[in-house]
């Protein structure tokens, strides 16, 4: 006896959905890199279809199998992007989900990336949590597609703040114990003064057609050098030194950090189209406070070409 396809009947109430579907599937992701060993990545899946209120279910239960296949396929081909994942999943929905317009995948996910600490050259990891999107919309030929790629990594922050303040005390003391001004300058350029410090946590996203290729690396990078310092898992004593000096000597609000990775990923990315879409957060922990210190752009890469532009008072055509 066939059973009754409960999904595809009419609902009581005729509303549509902008998105039904499955969240948290568990997936272990293998992408290829050239002369490089695959990267594996831990991956969570949240996968959705929008629903017309013509029908009281997207037909999970049913089709769920179906989600799977397009993932494995994707997963077990030549993947050299896991945003190219998520844009093959995404058009791939749309062929099964044939009542849906518009369909996402999100991808999270972390990997270990190898490190070398900056003085021993001791070899240590990290975790670098990965974010990744597509967004198929149904057209009267090809879908059009979107798909982002980000990323978050943690670093070290110094105050500035604090710093001058520190500064300031320090240059009274050495004036009353009879240093000569010249001489406490010198000083300051060799040993810069206490501060507070935070951990943060740095976020970079970037949305382009699918067509275009956005390097994951080329985000991390300009993560880990948009703080005052990077971190690593383990340091020997001369590697700590060296941390805690170069994030003293190049102390950052949250403010900072943010402006820094938009002047980077200009630099970086300035082959893309200005529409390409930029999401940039840092999280700074607070030592001294109890507080977060939080700062936010998101921005179109024309809008960032046309500001910076305006500060350096340039024009560009």
């Amino acid at each position: 006896m066939e059973l009754p396809d409960v999904q595809s009947t009419c609902p009581d109430i005729r509303i549509n959905l902008t998105r039904v579907g499955v969240k948290n599937v568990k997936k272990l992701v293998e992408v290829s890199r050239k002369n490089k060993r695959p990267v594996i990545f831990i991956s969570t899946f949240d996968i959705f279809v929008d629903l017309p209120g013509s029908l009281k279910g997207a037909n999970l239960s049913r089709n769920f199998e179906a989600i799977d296949e397009v993932l494995q396929k994707a997963i077990e081909g030549d993947v050299s992007e896991i945003e190219q994942l998520c844009s093959a999943v995404a058009r791939g929905l749309l062929d099964r989900h044939e009542y849906a317009d518009r369909t996402e995948v999100i991808m999270r996910s972390e990997f270990m990336v190898k490190r070398e600490t900056p003085v021993s050259k001791t070899s240590c990891h990290e975790v670098v949590k990965v974010h990744a999107r597509a967004i198929a919309q149904r057209t009267f030929h090809e879908p059009i597609v979107r798909k982002s790629i980000g990323a978050e990594v943690t670093g070290m922050t110094a105050c500035p703040c604090a710093q001058n303040i520190m500064a300031e005390h320090a240059a009274q003391v050495l004036h009353d114990l009879g240093v000569g001004a010249e001489t406490a300058q010198a000083f300051f350029d060799q040993v810069p003064m206490a501060t507070h410090n935070q951990r943060g946590r740095g976020f970079l996203c970037i949305e382009v057609d699918d067509d275009e290729h956005v390097d994951l690396e080329t985000i991390i990078t300009i993560l880990k050098d948009s703080m005052s310092a990077r971190t690593y898992e383990l340091l020997k004593r001369g590697d700590e030194s060296a941390v805690v000096m170069a994030a003293h000597k190049n102390p950052r609000f949250v403010e900072d950090c943010v402006r820094e990775m938009a002047k980077k990923v200009l630099a970086s990315f300035e082959h893309l189209p200005g529409d390409t879409r930029i999401t940039i957060r840092q999280t700074n922990e607070e030592s001294i406070h109890q507080h977060d210190a939080y700062a936010e752009r998101k921005a179109t890469l024309a809008e960032l070409v046309v500001e910076l532009s305006e500060e350096n008072g340039n024009t560009r055509s």
